[in-house]
């Protein structure tokens, strides 16, 4: 690599104004935000703080336990509490109108299973009506397709109205966005396909149909709607696992990088960079996979073994990718697992009641008070671990943080805590600049070789 000396004084000349404007930002009262990062001599002193009320008053101090540094997104912390509030109500109707236009393509969608109605409306397509292979497609294939196609940007725009309602931290907002998706997938994959198909279909039979009839209509609406979500399966599910497995996105989105953007041996590491797991995405998904499961167990077992195959291969699959290849960007200490419950409880409640209508339907209502108790043993049991389990996750017991503090001091009497979080909660960008500062200015010596990655 060849320096020139205009490449030297250039380099120096640009480190010279990032110190400036860094000591310009660092004193400039402007430029501080109303929110601190604040360290403790022990965990008993931070737990108190962070799980009090600070004021008479509780907007003037809002406590809460930091993120790690890794953890923290930084473009929300200058968001002031009135306007969180506003934000996180206005994305709430956005969101819910997002779900409820969300139908109009889930109706199209459903109106492809239906190659009947397609052929009477689209006449062109009469002659094909008649070709096995032709209805196969396009009855069985193509909706569980176009659906995916729909599907294949909303998990980044959740995220992005993730990032407007103003969490602070990456796994906040990789909760909320996990949320919100699952939401989406239960109400227009799930409840949509069924509710659409069967209002395109059925909408005679509601009319010409006396009352006491209804009900067998919408209870065989679920079965009748086993194939889609078999196809569904086949196409989003299995699919996911092949292109996981061989990660053809960041192969070429690295060598567009390397050809266009990589200039230094940093931007070939930071193209490398696997990234951490996108738990928002793939949660959602094995949720929706699970209630699909024990729904269609007992009412069409057939599409059993295509969820197990799903599972099995995402087992191996992101076994192998999450100790061989992604990086974790932060840890979170297990706050999934509340949100994760939830919404097992919540498949298990949205399958019995599914249950007591089909059986309802089926055996005209004999086992039906038998199962009526279920749902509400479900949510009391979730009341009960709830109540006894969450706060394991949300607060930190006194009494262990002054046993730990304790073993800390006796154990390692002059650690200092302050000194190692002292440049911990830096902007990266400052941060950057810190470190830039600390590089020797000798360009004369080659920069040392560093072994690079895969992919």
């Amino acid at each position: 690599m060849m320096i020139t000396f205009s490449s030297i004084i250039r380099k120096h000349s640009l480190s010279l104004q990032i110190k400036k404007e860094r000591a310009r930002i660092l004193e400039d009262p402007k430029a501080l935000l109303p929110v601190a990062f604040v360290s403790f001599k022990g965990r008993w002193g931070a737990a108190v703080a962070a799980q009090t009320q600070q004021t008479k008053n509780p907007t003037v101090w809002l406590t809460d336990w930091a993120p790690e540094p890794q953890d923290v997104y930084w473009r929300n912390l200058s968001i002031p509490f009135v306007e969180l509030t506003i934000r996180k109500l206005l994305l709430a109707v956005a969101f819910f109108l997002l779900v409820f236009f969300f139908m109009i393509p889930i109706t199209f969608v459903q109106s492809l299973a239906n190659l009947q109605g397609l052929s009477e409306k689209l006449s062109f397509l009469k002659p094909l009506e008649n070709m096995d292979f032709f209805s196969s497609f396009v009855q069985g294939f193509l909706p569980g397709l176009v659906l995916k196609i729909f599907l294949l940007l909303l998990p980044a725009l959740l995220m992005f109205m993730s990032k407007i309602e103003g969490h602070i931290s990456w796994s906040a907002l990789e909760r909320r966005t996990a949320a919100k998706y699952f939401i989406f997938l239960v109400v227009t994959v799930f409840f949509g396909s069924i509710l659409t198909g069967t209002a395109s279909q059925q909408l005679n039979k509601f009319i010409k149909e006396p009352p006491s009839d209804i009900p067998n209509t919408i209870g065989d609406s679920v079965g009748q709607k086993a194939l889609f979500f078999v196809t569904y399966i086949m196409v989003d599910g299995w699919a996911s696992n092949a292109l996981e497995i061989l990660r053809l996105k960041p192969l070429i989105i690295f060598h567009l990088r390397n050809m266009f953007l990589v200039k230094t041996e940093r931007d070939r590491q930071k193209a490398m960079d696997p990234g951490s797991i996108c738990l928002y995405q793939n949660l959602p998904k094995i949720e929706l996979y699970f209630l699909l499961a024990i729904i269609y167990a007992p009412i069409t077992p057939i599409l059993l073994p295509f969820i197990i195959i799903y599972f099995g291969f995402s087992y191996l699959v992101y076994r192998n990718q999450v100790i061989n290849v992604y990086d974790q960007q932060y840890e979170s200490a297990g706050a999934f697992w509340p949100h994760l419950h939830t919404r097992i409880i919540s498949c298990a409640i949205i399958q019995q009641i599914a249950m007591i209508g089909v059986l309802a339907l089926k055996s005209e209502g004999k086992f039906t008070p038998y199962l009526i108790p279920l749902p509400i043993v479900t949510f009391t049991f979730h009341l009960y671990c709830k109540n006894r389990f969450e706060p394991a996750f949300r607060k930190y017991p006194l009494a262990e943080a002054m046993a730990k503090d304790t073993l800390e001091r006796a154990v390692e009497p002059t650690f200092d805590l302050r000194s190692y979080l002292e440049d911990k909660y830096m902007h990266p960008v400052l941060k950057e600049a810190e470190n830039a500062d600390s590089i020797s200015d000798d360009s004369d010596e080659e920069p040392p070789l560093i072994p690079l990655r895969h992919p």
